[in-house]
């Protein structure tokens, strides 16, 4: 079976750190689905780079979904957190200890959600104490249970690397990093 990650783009997201993650799943056969919170599938990233999500949060089906990934960027981070969608998504696999990842400013909302409570976490340095109950780790990638969370940008490559490893095993993901010569 496929396994299926569902990536959630909003107006001003970091572009890095949401297309690292679609390119390296996509190339470890892993099916990715972009999903726009914001009412359109065109999202404006944070750097004027603008791109094409596969659907609408309203359209989407989440019942197949093994890891939803939240990228960092601002204002991105913000209309993520606003979304009530989006937030009882997010609970709901918390709930079930499905695979939650966020990078950047988006671990935050982890934290603001409860998720982080007494657990290993790492985001923005600048954000830090957005991570609620969190035991902050300087990490390139935090991983407690069933939460991924990552600190920015120059890690997005380790970052995504570690999701396929999370879904695919060890021997997937060192066959990626090997295949985009990534030392």
């Amino acid at each position: 079976m496929t396994k299926k990650v569902c990536v959630f783009l909003a107006d001003g997201f970091e572009e890095v750190e949401g297309l690292t993650v679609v390119d390296i799943l996509r190339r470890a056969e892993i099916k990715v689905e972009t999903v726009s919170v914001t009412g359109n599938r065109e999202i404006h990233g944070a750097h004027e780079i603008n791109v094409q999500a596969d659907t609408l949060f309203e359209e989407a089906n989440f019942e197949n979904a093994e890891m939803l990934v939240l990228p960092g960027g601002m204002p991105g981070t913000i209309h993520l957190q606003e979304h009530k969608g989006l937030e009882a998504l997010l609970r709901k696999f918390y709930g079930k200890k499905k695979y939650v990842a966020a990078i950047c400013a988006a671990p935050t909302i982890f934290g603001k959600l409860g998720f982080l409570e007494g657990r290993k976490a790492t985001c923005y340095p600048a954000m830090e104490e957005g991570l609620i109950g969190a035991d902050v780790t300087k990490e390139m990638v935090a991983i407690d249970e069933h939460i991924i969370t990552s600190r920015g940008m120059g890690t997005a490559i380790p970052f995504a690397l570690y999701l396929v490893e999370v879904l695919m095993g060890k021997e997937k993901s060192e066959e990626i990093r090997t295949a985009i010569v990534y030392e």
